[in-house]
């Protein structure tokens, strides 16, 4: 079963960073494509960026710019570099094993990033 921990949110403010980190434990952790998820209250769990096993990136469009995301495959670790944070990115990010934004494994528990003055 694969567990996935998310760490590092908080309470920032408003054009303040966050760098959160994702740990995975899971065997063939390099050969799948990645995401950060984000859900923020009453609105549906959307796809903020995803990297592929080879390291290629995407970003949902209000975050390019922004974030960055990367990997370390050796820590089965990936992270999501937030710059510049708006009271909307306020919401709980998760990350997660996905195919064509579609996640692939079970949730962890996330991690609450709140964007307020």
């Amino acid at each position: 079963q694969v567990q996935l921990v998310e760490s590092g949110g908080g309470l920032v403010q408003p054009g303040g960073s966050l760098r959160l980190s994702c740990s995975a434990s899971v065997t063939l952790f390099s050969f799948v494509a990645m995401g950060w998820y984000r859900q923020a209250p009453g609105k549906q769990r959307e796809l903020v960026a995803g990297i592929s096993n080879s390291g290629s990136a995407t970003y949902a469009d209000g975050v390019k710019g922004r974030f960055t995301i990367s990997r370390e495959n050796a820590k089965k670790t990936v992270y999501l570099e937030m710059n510049s944070l708006k009271p909307e990115d306020t919401a709980v990010y998760y990350c997660n094993a996905q195919s064509r934004g579609n996640a692939l494994w079970s949730w962890g528990q996330g991690t609450q990033v709140t964007v307020s003055s």
